[in-house]
């Protein structure tokens, strides 16, 4: 039996098509919605932590060892990925108030050289975070018994994440598309 593809119709007006959405498309906008969905689990885990700990501390006057350094790692994971998918679906701090002055030609060039260096940005995320977290890898977390490069694991997947939404935007620049966000 054939898959039926659904069409978004504000599309289909925009370009006078249907969207056809390529397997970067669809692996990135899988990426963008789990990483969100971790983000935003790893923060409600966070809440539950700090509270945990104030009540250790100010109700049973024993505050448990572990918590803010689990706190501390798993903001680590909530920003970093969050700020991945921050990226992809363009929810990131630009200058677009300079660039909408120009032309729609120089918009553009301008778009590629700004996705160019963000992708050199989350290279050298990628090497840093490798290069710290095997220098450390021998060394544990106080309390948690975990290995320090845990820290440093979140920027070089969030630096993969970058690579590959900042490449799927400049496809979809030279095509002349947009970049459907996760959530649509």
């Amino acid at each position: 039996m054939k898959d039926v593809e659904i069409v978004d119709p504000q599309d289909q007006k925009r370009t006078g098509r249907p969207e056809q959405r390529s397997a970067l498309n669809r692996l990135n906008a899988t990426l963008g919605r789990y990483g969100m969905y971790l983000s935003v689990g790893g923060l409600f885990v966070i809440v539950v932590i700090v509270v945990y700990q104030v009540f250790g501390r100010y109700v049973l006057n024993s505050s448990p060892t572990w918590t803010e350094s689990f706190a501390l790692v798993l903001v680590l994971y909530v920003t970093l990925i969050g700020a991945a998918v921050g990226v992809r679906d363009a929810g990131h701090i630009g200058m677009e108030s300079l660039l909408v002055l120009v032309s729609e030609k120089i918009r553009n060039r301008i778009e590629l050289v700004i996705h160019g260096l963000v992708i050199a940005f989350a290279a050298t995320m990628i090497y840093n975070g490798f290069v710290l977290g095997s220098s450390v890898w021998s060394y544990k977390i106080p309390n948690l018994g975990l290995p320090e490069a845990v820290r440093y694991a979140p920027l070089v997947l969030s630096g993969v994440l970058i690579i590959l939404f900042s490449i799927e935007h400049i496809i979809a620049l030279v095509r002349g598309e947009e970049v459907i966000p996760s959530w649509h």
